[in-house]
């Protein structure tokens, strides 16, 4: 990856700069897409107002997670009234390359009894999680809590403005969720070594796509720390993710501007933050994800870089695991499947990963007057372990 980079913004310029997440984007010209979660919002939102009312909206308009209001065209609609609806939308990721880009996901919803609520079923392309570690249990089908959420709230909506059920009283339907090749595409993904079976999973945790290009993303990055720096942010934090970021506004209640999305690019943070030094670095991610900074990986892409087991457990051990559960953590599934045996065993895996990934940090900066500290979380944004700051 190159080291160019554009000068720090200053002056004037600096002071009308957008900073945070938002401006990040915005500055690498690529155009975002939509989960395949939004997609299922969507196709679900359009097959449960088709049961109620008869018609199908087309364009069906979803709200996500941050407050967008896309609207999607139906590639496919089917009425059998009374018993079943299936809608279905074309999945776009704008410009990232993700295997799913084009697939066609539908959603066919049935009613329930009364009471029974919202149900959720995969159909043909839609994986079924085998094995612990993942945030569903074992026998569920694999389709993420948020797009749950989403759809539980789209068709609560639904039922409140064409039944007249109430303000959040819900609805009480199945929703089958299928992708058209899903099988076929999903072994160009993780999920066959996750123990997902039979398809893709339903994902997103905004509904929205981040375009992935390594130099356009590293160029955000170091313009995110010129702008952080030219407004006078003494403590900045690299972020993984909009969970890890709603973390650290919780945690320390830092501006947008002082907000880097550093994606899967924690090196290219380091690197920009060692030549253009700030105060305080906090770096916050998922805890599978930052085990492998703890580990050496600069680059924490699941294609370039992969959770090692091997060394959790040794990092286990000097927390006090036994041998026993150093074999386990090295058989388990997942990062977070070796963190919940490390919680059932009171072995504070989640701090030990924090303190040696700000320990590689530092080794990466080299000396700058920089001082880290590394917080890591679960996928509902729950902090699981975090270092000191030094």
């Amino acid at each position: 990856m190159s080291e160019a980079h554009e000068p720090a913004a200053s002056g004037a310029a600096a002071d009308e700069a957008e900073g945070g997440r938002v401006a990040q984007l915005k500055h690498t010209g690529l155009r975002p897409g939509w989960t395949t979660g939004a997609c299922a919002t969507a196709a679900t939102t359009a097959a449960y107002t088709a049961l109620l009312t008869g018609d199908f909206p087309d364009p069906v308009t979803i709200t996500l997670p941050k407050g967008q209001t896309p609207a999607f065209a139906l590639a496919y609609e089917h009425l059998q009234p009374g018993t079943a609806a299936t809608a279905a939308v074309v999945k776009d990721a704008g410009d990232d390359p993700d295997v799913t880009h084009g697939a066609l996901v539908r959603a066919t919803v049935r009613p329930l009894a009364p009471g029974t609520g919202v149900v959720f079923r995969a159909g043909d392309g839609v994986g079924t999680v085998t094995r612990p570690g993942l945030p569903l249990d074992v026998g569920e089908p694999a389709i993420n809590p948020v797009p749950r959420q989403m759809m539980r709230e789209h068709v609560a909506r639904v039922a409140d403005e064409h039944v007249g059920t109430g303000a959040g009283a819900g609805a009480d339907v199945e929703i089958t969720l299928s992708v058209d090749n899903g099988a076929e595409i999903a072994r160009s993904t993780w999920n066959p070594r996750l123990g997902i079976l039979g398809g893709l999973s339903i994902l997103g945790t905004t509904g929205v796509v981040v375009p992935y290009s390594c130099s356009a993303w590293i160029d955000s990055i170091r313009r995110g720390v010129d702008v952080a720096r030219a407004a006078g942010r003494t403590h900045v934090a690299g972020c993984t993710g909009s969970t890890s970021e709603r973390t650290v506004v919780a945690e320390y209640g830092l501006p947008e501007d002082a907000l880097l999305d550093m994606g899967d690019f924690a090196g290219a943070v380091l690197k920009y933050v060692r030549r253009h030094p700030v105060d305080r670095l906090t770096v916050c991610g998922g805890f599978a994800k930052l085990s492998k900074l703890a580990a050496g990986h600069l680059d924490l892409h699941s294609k370039r870089s992969q959770v090692d087991k091997g060394f959790l457990a040794g990092l286990a051990r000097t927390g006090g695991a036994d041998e026993e559960l150093a074999d386990r953590i090295r058989a388990a599934n997942t990062g977070l499947a070796a963190l919940q045996l490390c919680t059932a065993a009171h072995v504070p895996l989640g701090d030990l990963v924090a303190e040696a990934a700000r320990d590689e940090a530092l080794a990466v900066l080299r000396g700058a007057p920089v001082r880290v500290d590394v917080v890591c979380i679960d996928r509902a944004g729950t902090v699981v372990g975090r270092s000191s700051v030094r």
